[in-house]
C-alpha cells in the first residue's frame, strides 16, 4: 500500500490549545445543563450553562444565576473544577495528562517571555542614559516602539534547525526521537555560546514531519561608541562581538555564525552517531552533463541571492536617505529658528543696556535734586530765632495778623510742598531702583541665554556637516540609479509598510466570542505556511 494512505494528518500545538479550551467549555457546558446539576432538578438552558461555564474557565467571575441557591452541590463542584482549570491553565491541565498518559508532547518549550519585556530589561537604562539632556523631539519614548517602526534593524531574528528530513528522521520513528535528543542537547548551551543574541521563544517542535527547533533572539551590542544609544539592537555588531567579522558580500557575519551553529550541531550529532553528509560530497556519480546542469543550477541560484542582497540593501540606503532627508529639513528648519533666536536675543542684550543707560542717566539727574531738596528741608526745617521788628505805636493785632501769622502760613506752606515733593520723589527712586535692578537681572540672563544658544548652535552647524555628507551620497546613488528607481524603491516601502498595517489588523483578535474560533483557524493555517516558507528559506541549515 502507497505511503499517503498510511499517512496521519497530525494537528498543530496552536490547534490543540485551541480545541482544549473549547472542549472543556463543551464538557462544563454539558454538565451544568444536566438535571442533577440545579438545585430543582430542572434543565438549565444551553446559554446560561455555556455562559457559566465560558465564565468559570477564563476565571471571569460573572454569572447569571446565583452560585449558591440555583447550583446543587454536584453543579458547584462542577463549577469550582472548571475554576481551577482555568486558573491552572488549560495547556498545563493537557501536558500533565499526557504525562500521566505516558504519551508524547509534541511541544517543548525551552523560553517563552513577552519581546516587549525583553527590550525593556535590555534597553530601559541605556534610553534614560540616552535621553539625559536631549531637547523633548530627540527623546527615544520607548525603544521598542523606534524599532518597530524602523526600517535599518529588525525587532528579532528567528532560526530553524533540523536534521535530516522526513524520509530519514520522521516524527514517532526511532530516528526522530534521536534527533529530538540532539536537538535538546544542543539548545542548551545555546545561549551560553551566544550572549549577545538574547534567546526570548525556544521551542522544539514535533507536530510536523520532521523534529525542529525555531529560536527567536534578540541581537544587541553594548558599550557601543558611535552615535546614539551606548546599548542598541544590532546583528552586525553582536556578531562581530562573537568572533565573526565577516568578509565579502557572499560571506558576511550571519553566514558565518550560522556555518558555526551548523558545526556544533553536527559535532553533537556526531557523538550520537549521526554524520553530516555535506553537500557535493554524495554527487560524483553523476555524469558530466548532469553534473554541469546542477552547478548552472547553483550559480542562477546565487545570482538570485545576490539580487535579492542588493535589493535588500538598496531598501536599507533608500529608507536611510530619505531618514537622512528628513533629518536635514529639520536641522535647517533648526537652524533658522536657532538664528532667529539669536537675533532676538542680541536684541534684548542691546536693548537691556539701553534701559540701563537711562536709568544711569536719570539718577545722575536725581541726584542732585535730592541734594538740593534736603539742603531746602534744612533751611526750612530750621526756625529763625528772630521776628520782623515791630513799628512804633503798632498794635499787638495788627502786628499778629499782618506779620507774624502770614510769615508762618507761607513756613508752613514751603515745608508742606517741599515734603510732599521729597516724597514723591523718593517713591520714584525707589521705583527705579527697582526697575534698574529688574533690568539688570534681565540682562544677565540674557547674556546666558544668549551663550546657550551659540552653543547649540556651532552644535547644529556639526551635525548640519554630517548629514550634508550623507545628502552628497544620497544625491551619488540618486545620479547612478537614477530618479525612477529611488521612486519605485520608495513606493514599493510605502506598500510594504500599508500591507504590514494591514496585518497587524488581521491579527487583533475578535471581540465576539463565537468569531474567536474562525479567527483562531485563520491564525493557525497561516501559521503553518509560514513554518513551510521558513523551511524553505533555511533549508541550506539542514543537516
Amino acid at each position: 500500500m502507497p505511503e499517503n494512505f498510511h499517512r496521519k494528518k497530525h494537528l498543530t500545538s496552536f490547534q490543540m490549545i485551541i480545541l482544549g479550551f473549547a472542549g472543556v467549555i463543551l464538557l462544563g457546558t454539558l454538565l451544568l445543563m444536566l438535571p442533577v446539576s440545579s438545585a430543582d432538578g430542572i434543565v438549565t438552558p444551553f446559554d446560561e450553562a455555556l455562559f457559566t461555564s465560558t465564565s468559570a474557565v477564563c476565571v471571569t467571575g460573572l454569572v447569571v444565576q446565583d452560585t449558591g441557591s440555583y447550583w446543587s452541590g454536584f453543579g458547584q463542584t462542577v463549577i469550582l473544577i472548571l475554576i481551577q482549570t482555568g486558573g491552572l491553565g488549560v495547556v498545563t491541565v493537557a501536558v500533565a495528562a499526557f504525562m500521566l498518559s505516558g504519551r508524547k508532547i509534541s511541544l517543548i518549550c525551552y523560553k517563552n517571555e513577552n519581546l516587549k519585556e525583553v527590550y525593556k530589561e535590555l534597553f530601559d537604562d541605556a534610553t534614560e542614559r540616552y535621553n539625559v539632556g536631549k531637547r523633548k523631539d530627540r527623546q527615544i519614548a520607548n525603544y521598542y516602539e523606534k524599532i518597530r517602526q524602523g526600517k535599518q534593524e529588525k525587532l528579532f531574528h528567528e532560526v530553524i534547525f533540523q536534521i535530516g528530513n522526513r524520509e530519514d528522521m520522521a516524527v514517532g520513528t526511532s530516528e526522530g526521537n534521536l534527533a529530538v535528543k540532539v536537538l535538546d542537547e544542543y539548545v542548551k548551551d545555546f545561549q551560553k555560546r551566544n550572549p549577545t543574541l538574547r534567546v526570548f521563544s525556544c521551542y522544539l517542535h514535533q507536530d510536523e514531519a520532521t523534529p525542529h527547533l525555531h529560536i527567536d533572539f534578540v541581537p544587541y551590542v553594548t558599550n557601543w561608541k558611535g552615535k546614539g544609544m551606548d546599548t542598541r539592537v544590532s546583528l552586525k555588531q553582536a556578531l562581530k562581538s562573537l568572533g565573526f567579522q565577516g568578509g565579502n558580500k557572499h560571506d558576511t557575519e550571519l553566514n558565518q555564525w550560522i556555518n558555526h551553529e551548523k558545526e556544533v550541531l553536527a559535532e553533537i550529532a556526531k557523538q550520537h552517531g549521526i554524520e553530516w553528509e555535506q553537500k557535493g560530497t554524495h554527487e560524483e556519480h553523476l555524469d558530466v552533463y548532469n553534473f554541469k546542469k546542477k552547478e548552472r543550477k547553483k550559480e542562477v541560484q546565487e545570482l538570485e541571492q545576490k539580487k535579492e542582497n542588493l535589493t535588500v540593501e538598496n531598501e536599507g540606503l533608500t529608507s536611510q536617505i530619505a531618514e537622512a532627508r528628513v533629518d536635514i529639513k529639520l536641522l535647517e528648519e533648526e537652524k533658522i529658528q536657532f538664528q532667529k533666536d539669536k537675533e532676538i536675543a542680541e536684541k534684548r542684550a542691546e536693548k537691556a543696556e539701553t534701559e540701563l543707560k537711562k536709568l544711569e542717566d536719570r539718577r545722575e539727574f536725581l541726584q542732585p535734586v535730592m541734594d538740593n531738596v534736603s539742603k531746602e528741608i534744612k533751611e526750612y526745617g530750621m526756625i529763625k530765632t528772630f521776628l520782623p521788628e515791630a513799628t512804633a505805636l503798632e498794635r499787638a493785632v495788627t502786628y499778629r495778623d499782618k506779620k507774624i501769622k502770614p510769615l508762618f502760613i507761607e513756613m508752613k506752606n514751603k515745608i508742606g510742598a517741599m515734603a510732599a515733593q521729597v516724597k514723591e520723589l523718593t517713591r520714584e527712586r525707589d521705583s527705579w531702583k527697582s526697575k534698574f535692578q529688574k533690568k539688570k537681572q534681565e540682562h544677565e540672563k540674557t547674556k546666558k541665554e544668549l551663550a546657550e544658544v551659540q552653543k547649540d548652535y556651532q552644535k547644529l552647524s556639526g551635525e548640519k556637516e554630517i548629514l550634508q555628507g550623507i545628502a552628497d551620497r544620497y544625491n551619488r546613488l540618486l545620479r547612478m540609479l537614477g530618479k525612477d528607481m529611488v521612486e519605485r524603491l520608495v513606493q514599493d516601502d510605502i506598500r510594504m509598510q500599508t500591507e504590514l498595517e494591514a496585518k497587524k489588523q488581521k491579527e487583533q483578535m475578535p471581540k465576539k466570542i463565537g468569531d474567536r474560533i474562525q479567527w483562531a483557524r485563520e491564525r493557525s493555517e497561516e501559521h503553518n505556511a509560514k513554518i513551510k516558507k521558513n523551511k524553505a528559506k533555511y533549508r541550506g541549515m539542514e543537516l
